[in-house]
């Protein structure tokens, strides 16, 4: 059991508007200022203490990895973008214009990728529950209102929308009403992934109001609850040292005591966010409830392309009671051409991680698209009847019966995304392309050609921006 009291760190974040008060800006060069205080009106921006004292090495600042991880870069939008931003806002200060240009630079960004607006959403009464996403059969993510931040921002999240004020693309439920409705008129589903945001980010006590009526008995079929988090990296005091971290961790004994399954999603990109003491106790402490810690995160350009970092990481996760379980590509949303790394690097990467760690870390799979179809793994790099071609299959997908069957596109080195490729063997379609609403669960409609959806990204990215 902890003891909070004044010796203990409290959480303390940066924002745009307060991190000109911390201390290590003024080690930052006067451009690098000029990024964080233009390009965070497009994207959100919000860092922490801990991470800037522990997490980021200064002297290594831009290329710290973790600096790239949580402040932005001029790089991450084109130069003219970037130019017609910086005049607004540094010397016009036309807020109607910036808004504006800003509103078009994140129309162009892909604001919501894999069809989670279009086609994630459930109805009731042909009305959509905002809240909530149904894409795969058994899994329903729930985004708790209360749970719409995050302790610091990652530059890449796919989730950008949330925290943008583009309210009219946000998912957030302030009770589980509707949630509870739902699982009940759904008993094939069996796992309720909590979601953001970070659930984390909000107190023992709102946590619990929505998770426990999960626990109910008329709920039996429901065996895992998940929580998605990046606070086991970004603010590990959450589970050792906050004031209701105790509390907390009965809670996570009492989902387990229920006979549930809880497992916390624990998001890492890099090796750094677990040396710190805190955050292996944080580790510790999770494990020590009963619950389970998986860790995931995409591979990144900037950040964590060094394959030893990614074996540090699942080992020494392991050692603790984590388990790996995925590294993923980055998704086609938000910076992305700052980001993206071609599949056939980040295979080579991922494949080169693998092979330095034990068995136990060997439970992590990747590099993995969560693309509009469902979790597209790249299997390697193979040749058949002289044909260079990707080999992939779906981890997970909106037909379950697509799951682990394996296709074969055309070898492209250039290629960063599932909308980039292009089927083996000459023919026209994946097997995937093309079907009919019988092809898919629940409330989707329509399945979007992958090409198709491919082009109308493309096409809305060479839209002319507001001036």
């Amino acid at each position: 059991m902890t003891t909070p009291d004044a010796t203990f760190p409290k959480f303390k974040p940066y924002t745009r508007q307060s991190i000109a008060t911390a201390r290590q800006w003024q080690w930052m060069h006067p451009d690098l200022q000029e990024a964080v205080q233009v390009i965070s009106h497009v994207l959100p921006f919000r860092t922490n203490e801990y991470v800037m004292e522990q997490l980021i090495d200064w002297s290594r600042v831009p290329d710290d990895p973790i600096y790239r991880l949580t402040f932005p870069h001029r790089d991450m939008l084109p130069a003219k973008e970037y130019e017609q931003l910086r005049e607004l806002v540094l010397f016009k200060k036309d807020e109607a214009a910036i808004a504006k240009l800003v509103h078009a630079i994140r129309m162009r960004m892909n604001p919501h990728p894999a069809g989670q607006l279009t086609h994630n959403v459930p109805r009731v009464n042909d009305a959509p529950l905002k809240g909530l996403q149904h894409k795969y059969k058994e899994t329903v993510l729930f985004f708790p209102s209360s749970g719409q931040t995050c302790h610091a921002y990652c530059t890449f999240c796919f989730r950008w929308p949330q925290f943008a004020g583009m309210d009219d693309m946000k998912f957030d439920a302030k009770e589980t009403t509707q949630l509870v409705s739902y699982l009940e008129a759904h008993p094939d589903v069996t796992d309720v992934l909590f979601t953001g945001g970070d659930p984390m980010i909000m107190n023992t006590r709102s946590l619990a109001a929505f998770i426990e009526p999960l626990l109910e008995p008329k709920l039996a079929h429901i065996q895992n609850i998940r929580i998605g988090t990046k606070s086991v990296a970004y603010w590990p005091q959450r589970f050792v040292s906050d004031r209701d971290s105790d509390d907390l961790m009965r809670l996570f004994e009492k989902v387990v005591a229920s006979g549930k399954n809880l497992a916390i999603m624990g998001h890492y990109n890099h090796a750094v966010e677990l040396r710190s003491a805190v955050a292996q106790q944080a580790v510790k402490r999770i494990v020590g409830t009963g619950a389970t810690l998986r860790m995931q995160g995409p591979l990144i350009r900037h950040i964590n392309e060094d394959p030893k970092s990614w074996a540090e990481l699942w080992t020494t996760g392991v050692r603790l009671g984590a388990i790996p379980y995925y590294m993923f590509v980055e998704r086609d949303t938000g910076p992305r051409d700052y980001f993206a790394l071609p599949l056939v690097k980040a295979h080579e990467i991922f494949q080169s991680a693998y092979s330095m760690v034990s068995g136990l870390s060997r439970t992590v799979r990747g590099p993995s698209m969560s693309a509009f179809p469902g979790k597209v793994v790249i299997d390697g790099v193979v040749t058949i009847n002289g044909e260079k071609l990707f080999a992939l299959q779906f981890l997970q997908a909106r037909n379950p019966e697509w799951v682990r069957k394996p296709f074969f596109a055309k070898y492209d080195a250039e290629a960063t995304w599932l909308d980039d490729l292009v089927p083996a063997f000459g023919r026209k379609k994946f097997f995937f392309e093309g079907e009919g609403e019988a092809a898919l669960h629940g409330p989707a409609g329509r399945v979007i050609p992958i090409a198709q959806a491919g082009r109308d990204r493309r096409a809305s990215d060479n839209q002319p921006t507001a001036a």
